[in-house]
C-alpha cells in the first residue's frame, strides 16, 4: 500500500499510522526498555554449535534420542503458549525447526519466554527429539533472548506479497519467503562455479577500475561523477573490457572479473543500471574457441546447479543438454522472414523491408545497423533454445576482428536463451591501426547525437601498438543467467537491493 509522504509499512496491506501497529511497537519499546533495565540487553556471547537444516538431514532417518545437546539461534517465527508447555518455531539461515519449552524446568525462563514476540532473535540448548506426531524438535534447556524485533512481522497467512515492499525492504522478504533465500543461496552456487571452472582451466582472476577517465568497452551511456583530488571528470565503468585486454598484452594470457557494470539506461524485467558481469580473456584463441568452451561451462553448470540440464522457464522447457544451435545474423534473419530481400546488405532493401515490417530506420545506420533492426526487434525473442548467431556487421562491432574472408562481419558471436541475450563474445581486434580507424568512426557518431557511442582511447591504442596476440574474449550477464536458472520473470528478482524510483517520486 501506498502512503504519500510517509514510509510503506512493514505488514502487507496496513498503513504505518494504523493505531493497533502503532500499540504493538509501543509495548515492544517498553519490553526492550524493561529488558535494558535488568541489564545485557543485547548480548554477543551465544554461540550456536548447529543449524536447523543440519539437524533435519543428521535426523532424517537416524533417532535423536541418543544425540548430544545442541544450541542453536534464530529468530521466532510462530509460537503457541499453552500454559505448562509451549511450541515455538525458530528460523535460521539454513530453515526453521520447532523448540518445546516446559515450565516446572525452566521457571523464570518460561515466563520471560511467554513475552517474548515473533520476529524476536533466540539462542537456545536443548536436547533433539520427536513429538508424537514425528516432528524433529528441540526439548529446550536453557533459552536466551539475543534481539528485540520491535516492528511486527507480516502476519503469516497472508505473508508479504506486495512485490514493492518485498524490493525495498529485502530483509523483510527474506524473513518471510523461504523461496527467497533459497534464490540467493543458488546465485551464490551459480557464481562459486563460473569462477571455478575458470580457475580450473587456467585462466587468472584479477579486479580492473570502476572509475574510468573514459568509458569504453562497449556501446552505452555512462554515469558520470567527479574526482575533486584530480578536479576530473570520471566515469563509472560499462565495461571493463579495454582494462583486461590490457592485461593480455601484458601477458596475462588468461583473465577473468566478475564485478559490477554500471549503464545509465531505463529500467525493466531485463535491465538494471548496476548490474554483474563475467568477462574473460584467452590469448591465441577465437571465437569460436570460447562457443565451444560457453557450452561446456553451460552444460556443467546446469547440471551442477539444477541436476539436469533440462531447465523450465517461465513455461518453457530449455534444453541444455543438446548441441547449441549456430547461424549467422543473417540466416537468422531470413529463418525467421523468409519474405527478406535477397541482399541482405543493401541500403535500400533493407529500407523497404523495415517500412514492410513497420520499424522505424533510426537515422546515421548503414546495411549492419539496419540488419540489427531487424534482428533485434524481430528474431532476438524467438530464440528459445540455446542458440549462437555469429557473423555481427563490423558497423555493430567496434571492438571485433573483421573476418577474414568477408570485411562486412566480424568473427563475433552472441548466446541466446529463452529470447534473451545471455553473452556476447568474439575475436579481439589487434590491428591497432584499424582499431584507431573504429574509434575515429565511433567518435563521429558521438558527433551526431549517439550519446552511446564510445569515445577515442589513445591510450588503449598504444597498448595494442605493443602488440596483442591473438585473443578471444566475452561477456556473460551474470543476472540473466540466474534469472533463467530460478525462473524468475524479472532482473530485480535476482539482484538483493534493485534500483528504484524514490518514495516521494511515486
Amino acid at each position: 500500500m501506498k502512503n504519500p509522504g510517509g514510509d510503506v509499512d512493514a505488514r502487507a496491506g496496513a498503513h504505518p499510522e494504523d493505531k493497533d501497529e502503532s500499540r504493538h511497537i509501543r509495548e515492544r519499546r517498553a519490553k526492550l526498555d524493561a529488558w535494558r533495565a535488568e541489564g545485557g540487553a543485547y548480548p554477543n556471547d551465544f554461540r550456536p554449535d548447529a543449524q536447523a537444516a543440519e539437524l533435519s538431514a543428521r535426523y532424517a532417518q537416524a533417532d535423536p534420542a541418543e544425540a548430544a545437546p545442541v544450541r542453536l539461534a534464530g529468530r521466532i517465527v510462530s509460537k503457541r503458549v499453552m500454559g505448562r508447555a509451549s511450541f515455538a518455531h525458530i528460523q535460521d539461515g539454513s530453515g526453521r525447526l520447532q523448540i518445546f519449552l516446559e515450565r516446572a524446568p525452566l521457571g523464570a525462563t518460561y515466563e520471560a519466554f511467554k513475552h517474548w514476540d515473533l520476529g524476536d532473535i533466540i539462542g537456545v540448548e536443548g536436547q533433539p527429539f520427536r513429538t508424537k506426531t514425528g516432528e524433529l524438535s528441540v526439548r529446550v534447556a536453557n533459552a536466551r533472548l539475543l534481539t528485540k524485533n520491535l516492528r511486527p512481522l507480516p502476519e503469516k497467512f497472508h505473508g508479504l506479497t506486495d512485490q514493492e515492499i518485498r524490493y525495498r525492504k529485502r530483509y523483510l522478504d527474506l524473513i518471510m519467503n523461504p523461496e527467497v533465500r533459497a534464490l540467493f543461496h543458488r546465485r551464490g552456487r551459480i557464481i562459486a562455479f563460473l569462477r571455478a571452472f575458470l580457475c580450473a582451466r587456467g585462466f587468472v582472476e584479477v579486479e580492473t577500475p570502476m572509475m574510468q577517465p573514459l568509458a569504453g568497452g562497449a556501446t552505452a551511456r555512462p554515469f558520470i561523477t567527479h574526482h575533486n583530488a584530480l578536479d576530473m571528470p570520471l566515469y563509472l565503468r560499462i565495461a571493463p573490457e579495454l582494462y583486461l585486454k590490457r592485461l593480455v598484452v601484458g601477458g596475462l594470457e588468461r583473465v577473468f572479473e566478475i564485478n559490477r557494470n554500471f549503464r545509465n539506461e531505463g529500467l525493466s524485467t531485463r535491465h538494471n543500471p548496476e548490474f554483474t558481469m563475467l568477462e574473460f580473456y584467452q590469448a591465441y584463441a577465437d571465437y569460436r574457441d570460447l562457443m565451444d568452451l560457453t557450452e561446456d561451462l553451460l552444460k556443467g553448470l546446469c547440471e551442477e546447479v539444477l541436476g539436469t540440464t533440462r531447465v523450465p522457464y517461465q513455461g518453457r522447457e530449455v534444453d541444455f543438454g543438446q548441441p547449441f544451435a549456430r547461424m549467422t545474423v543473417e540466416e537468422a534473419i531470413r529463418a525467421h522472414h523468409p519474405q527478406a530481400p535477397a541482399d541482405l546488405r543493401d541500403i535500400a532493401s533493407l529500407e523497404g523491408f523495415l517500412s514492410a515490417l513497420g520499424l522505424p530506420r533510426e537515422p546515421g545506420l548503414e546495411a549492419g545497423g539496419l540488419q540489427m533492426t531487424v534482428f533485434e526487434k524481430t528474431v532476438e525473442a524467438e530464440l528459445t533454445q540455446p542458440t549462437f548467431v555469429t557473423a555481427y556487421p563490423a558497423e555493430v562491432s567496434p571492438l571485433a576482428r573483421r573476418n577474414d574472408h568477408d570485411p562486412f562481419i566480424t568473427d563475433r558471436f552472441e548466446f541466446f536463451v529463452a529470447g534473451r541475450e545471455i553473452a556476447n563474445g568474439f575475436s579481439e581486434l589487434n590491428d591497432p591501426e584499424d582499431q584507431a580507424a573504429r574509434f575515429k568512426a565511433q567518435v563521429a557518431r558521438r558527433g551526431v547525437g549517439d550519446e552511446e557511442a564510445m569515445h577515442y582511447d589513445a591510450d588503449y591504442v598504444e597498448a595494442l601498438e605493443y602488440g596483442l596476440p591473438p585473443t578471444a574474449g566475452e561477456g556473460i550477464g551474470v543476472d540473466r543467467l540466474v534469472m533463467l536458472l530460478t525462473d524468475a520473470p524479472s532482473i530485480r528478482d535476482v539482484i538483493l537491493f534493485p534500483h528504484m524510483r524514490p518514495k516521494d517520486h511515486e
